[in-house]
């Protein structure tokens, strides 16, 4: 076997394994997640996202380990953008806790079984028509620009979200949770549960956030192992950093600007190779490191900033 196929067989193994430890050990059906135990989680998919880094270092070289590490930085920064429209859509269909684990379980997987589809035909398509490598360089700089000037408070409106309104007519719903089942019998008829539209919600809003990120990654490499294994593992943890973040997400208020930097810089990237500029792969994890922890760093001051601000009206308002 060579180096690649050791890469591909290793990342296979680790991952099933992974996923049966994580969600089969550490997650117990039924139970509310801890910020403790969330923790715990997300530092375990982490911690085996940079694992798999030395691995990748170690078998097939520092050029593509580094590839495979600035893919994974921006899809897992991303991924916060995803998981601030999961909050809205667990809220708006009044999601009991005790679900949010198995629910999210199920969405997430079947997100990564329609994100390896959406990868292998993009990868057949680049490897056919080379030239939509600069046709997904400027959809990433017009993407970034919007993003970049976009209010961070505009929301998503499920009331119009055409899957929603695609289930709704077509399917035969209805308006409970079915005490955690995605099925059940109402007067001898079969109707989907709330949580059954809730999972298909999660997976088909993480292919629309795919749109971006994936030629992103095609930006930063053209290597498969680097577009799946950061893809995978990003998403992977997306279901404990859900629980670690669902209470925090509006700290986060300013990384969307640092993300649209980076979506402009890698779209550029991909265009100027027409003129046979090659950014080095360095240069590209340097401008995501100073872009992703600026925009966090950035956001926690205006946080902090904004507190004290906040408990002074407060008080005004009380006082009066």
């Amino acid at each position: 076997m060579d180096p690649l196929q050791i890469s591909y067989l290793a990342f296979g193994i680790v991952l099933i394994l992974a996923v049966i430890f994580d969600l089969g050990l550490l997650s117990k059906a039924g139970t509310t997640v801890t910020i403790k135990r969330a923790l715990f989680q997300t530092a375990f998919w982490v911690g085996l996202a940079m694992l798999f880094f030395g691995f990748l270092w170690y078998e097939d070289g520092h050029k593509i380990a580094l590839e495979y590490f600035s893919a994974y930085l921006m899809e897992w920064s991303l991924s916060i953008d995803n998981i601030f429209v999961f909050i809205l859509i667990f809220t708006f269909f009044k999601v009991r806790p005790e679900f949010y684990g198995r629910v999210l379980l199920i969405g997430i997987l079947t997100a990564i079984v329609l994100r390896i589809i959406f990868i292998t035909v993009g990868i057949a398509l680049v490897a056919k028509f080379h030239w939509l490598l600069y046709v997904f360089g400027a959809i990433l700089v017009y993407t970034g620009v919007s993003m970049y000037f976009a209010k961070h408070e505009e929301q998503m409106d499920i009331e119009d979200n055409s899957v929603y309104r695609g289930l709704r007519r077509f399917l035969p719903l209805t308006g409970s949770d079915g005490g955690g089942k995605f099925r059940v019998m109402i007067d001898g008829k079969r109707r989907f549960t709330t949580l059954f539209v809730v999972v298909v919600l999660l997976a088909t809003t993480d292919i629309v956030f795919a749109v971006d990120s994936i030629p992103a990654v095609f930006g930063i490499s053209q290597e498969k192992i680097v577009i799946y294994t950061s893809n995978i593992f990003a998403v992977l943890g997306l279901r404990s950093l859900f629980f670690l973040l669902r209470g925090a997400i509006d700290r986060f208020g300013h990384l969307q600007q640092g993300i649209a930097v980076v979506l402009v810089f890698v779209g550029i990237k991909m265009l100027v190779e027409y003129f046979d500029i090659v950014i080095p792969v360095y240069v590209s994890l340097l401008v995501i490191l100073v872009c992703i922890s600026g925009g966090i760093g950035y956001s926690m001051w205006s946080t902090r900033r904004k507190a004290p601000e906040k408990d002074a009206a407060q008080g005004r308002d009380a006082g009066r």
